[in-house]
């Protein structure tokens, strides 16, 4: 795996267990499957600070950036299909 890969899924290691359940699943089985410009959404989504990054995966909040909406319907119906499959 190259290094970008390995930051990438260091970066989806949160302090949150809830975080760490939807985005660490989603990196694995998904990340590289999505189109150059949803990866590089999901790299700005990483920078968000955990509370955010709940919040909007929630929808308890709309992002402070609101072009990343797309990669979080898609990271919630991801992980929706994981668990009611």
């Amino acid at each position: 795996m190259n290094a970008e890969l390995s930051k990438l899924r260091w970066a989806c290691r949160r302090g949150m267990l809830e975080l760490d359940s939807m985005l660490a699943p989603f990196f694995e089985h998904h990340y590289l499957d999505l189109s150059a410009p949803l990866q590089q959404d999901f790299q700005r989504l990483l920078e968000c600070s955990d509370m955010e990054l709940f919040r909007c995966l929630l929808r308890a909040e709309t992002p402070s950036d609101t072009s990343l909406e797309l990669i979080l319907g898609v990271i919630r119906e991801k992980h929706q299909a994981r668990y009611s499959g």
